[in-house]
């Protein structure tokens, strides 16, 4: 290939995913490949592993902790000969929705997208914790272990209203044990039968999130000049 055609080869877009661990991270490129499949399709998802600790956080500090982090990010598209157009971050809220949360998301998103600057972002605050929002999707359980079931009663609630939902799961997916390695493979389950844009029950943090993801611009496609 010459000079001249690499030079009009388009541009690699990349969006990093931010999260408290590696499976977080994978559960929000699965929530982002069925909510946005056109923005899925046009980027490449990769991860950065810095920790996150931001919903604690406030004023100077929080504005000083988003920017590190986005600054990694671009660093890691960067590092992948790529373009840096996006970041998704996850943090469990430990809690169920209510005025603590409502504040942390706002400021952590403000920060975030201040931060970004031209690029977009967007903040999953997991309430109470990214099991509550595994229980979405009671079918795609036995999916994944044809053992598990969880019971009728679970289906149709509100998620985020159970104060330890990984516990609940822990307590009632015993033969094999739940493990929080297994909810990225729920969520791939569930991504593969179509089932992650019809949840069962509400959870006010997915809706959220969901909903901001679903405001992303998909970047046009360029080449390189």
């Amino acid at each position: 290939m010459s000079r001249r055609s690499a030079d009009r080869l388009p541009v690699r877009r990349i969006v990093v995913l931010a999260g408290e661990s590696s499976n977080d991270r994978r559960m929000l490129a699965s929530f982002i490949r069925a909510a946005h499949p056109g923005l899925a399709s046009a980027v490449r998802l990769t991860e950065i592993t810095d920790p996150v600790r931001l919903r604690k956080k406030a004023g100077p500090e929080l504005s000083a902790a988003a920017k590190t982090l986005v600054d990694k990010a671009r660093g890691k598209a960067k590092q992948q000969k790529g373009e840096f157009v996006g970041i998704a971050v996850h943090e469990d809220m430990d809690a169920c929705p209510g005025p603590a949360y409502d504040r942390a998301r706002r400021a952590v998103s403000t920060a975030l997208a201040k931060a970004a600057g031209a690029c977009s972002s967007v903040y999953a605050l997991a309430a109470a914790e990214s099991e509550a929002w595994l229980l979405l999707f009671p079918d795609a359980f036995p999916l994944y272990k044809p053992s598990w079931r969880l019971p009728d009663s679970w289906h149709g609630r509100d998620t985020g209203r159970r104060q330890a939902p990984k516990e609940d799961l822990e307590g009632q997916l015993v033969r094999p044990r739940y493990r929080e390695s297994d909810g990225p493979e729920i969520i791939r389950k569930a991504l593969e039968q179509g089932l992650l844009t019809r949840p069962s029950g509400s959870n006010r943090s997915h809706s959220d999130f969901i909903a901001d993801l679903k405001g992303w611009p998909i970047p046009s496609q360029r080449s390189r000049r």
